[in-house]
């Protein structure tokens, strides 16, 4: 997994509407770019509505907020609009993104082994350099225990 002090890596990836979206487009700003298995599931909502709720705050601070998941374009724009969802969503069905920051991951569940997005975030500073790596973070919690850290900061 990629650490804090690691540069992160850039991709150009397609957000909701189809548009390219690189990291690099955001060069100067704060970034949260957080990674989630997939729209519309139970845990995903909760943690995109937490980003969603939090989202003036990070505005207020002038941080970019980004989830990308392997969903397609139609997927997401779905998901945004059924939710409000007011952040950038990527579509990543290549796995681009999600390899680049090491969270393809193998995953148990109901004992069954599979390959799968680990629910990760990243707190990207202004010069591209992570700042900070929040492994298997919860959905619910995930929003507000980025806040939490940028205010101890």
């Amino acid at each position: 997994m990629l650490q804090s002090g690691d540069k992160a890596p850039d991709f150009i990836l397609l957000d909701k509407n189809g548009s390219k979206v690189s990291l690099s487009d955001f060069s100067g700003k704060k970034i949260v770019l957080y990674f989630y298995p997939r729209d519309n599931t139970p845990g995903c909502t909760k943690q995109a509505c937490a980003f969603a709720g939090a989202y003036e705050d990070f505005r207020k601070q002038d941080i970019v907020v980004i989830g990308i998941s392997k969903d397609s374009t139609a997927s997401h724009q779905k998901f945004a609009e059924k939710y409000d969802l007011p952040f950038i969503l990527l579509s990543d069905p290549e796995l681009q993104a999600i390899k680049a920051y090491d969270v393809w991951q193998e995953k148990k569940m109901y004992g069954k082994v599979s390959m799968g997005i680990v629910r990760t975030s990243y707190i990207i500073d202004e010069n591209g350099v992570i700042e900070k790596v929040m492994p298997k973070v919860k959905p619910d919690t995930n929003a507000a225990d980025i806040l939490a850290y940028l205010r101890e900061e």
